[in-house]
């Protein structure tokens, strides 16, 4: 038994849910976001809170009713605070900046990287090494993380490269003579 999907997803003042069959439409200060939720789950709203349940007993219902509980509770994170990712970039010449609607990386290659910010995303980069990206959508805010990280991964040896505020780096030796 979900003990997640127990918990019943509390919609804060400001917040306005609707509730359409599998489809649940947040609106709020920050934005309007709407997410299907699966078949095997059904979603009710009642007393100012989303509640879902799993259809039947199968492993598959319980196994995605976490998860849409989740999800209703991203909506509602999103339209009142947003989400943020940090990523550092270490290397010598390594760089990157906010130039009109593309965010352009220096990343050792022989030529820049043009990285198009998606609508509904907003990239700063408030030290040359260091780049915020916010929005109100979880999803896309982590899919753009991971592809910009995705264009230099850190490397074992220096660590050099793109990663996350806070990721743990492991580090090989190099060769002995």
């Amino acid at each position: 038994m979900s003990r997640i999907g127990n918990k019943a997803v509390v919609i804060p003042s400001g917040v306005t849910a609707n509730v359409d069959g599998q489809t649940v439409k947040m609106k709020g200060p920050k934005g309007a976001l709407q997410a299907v939720l699966h078949d095997d789950v059904t979603v009710k709203m009642d007393k100012g809170a989303v509640t879902v349940t799993p259809r039947s007993e199968t492993k598959r219902a319980r196994s995605v009713w976490g998860t849409s509980r989740t999800q209703v509770a991203n909506l509602i994170a999103g339209v009142t605070k947003g989400f943020e990712e940090k990523l550092e970039i270490t290397g010598v010449g390594y760089r990157a900046a906010v130039q009109g609607k593309s965010l352009q990386l220096q990343l050792g290659f022989s030529h820049d990287v043009n990285f198009a910010i998606p609508e509904g995303i907003a990239i700063a980069t408030p030290k040359p090494t260091e780049i915020v990206i916010t929005g109100i959508d979880k999803q896309k805010v982590g899919q753009v993380a991971a592809e910009i990280r995705g264009y230099r991964p850190p490397e074992p040896y220096k660590g050099k490269g793109v990663k996350y505020a806070g990721e743990y780096i492991f580090r090989k030796e190099g060769k002995k003579k």
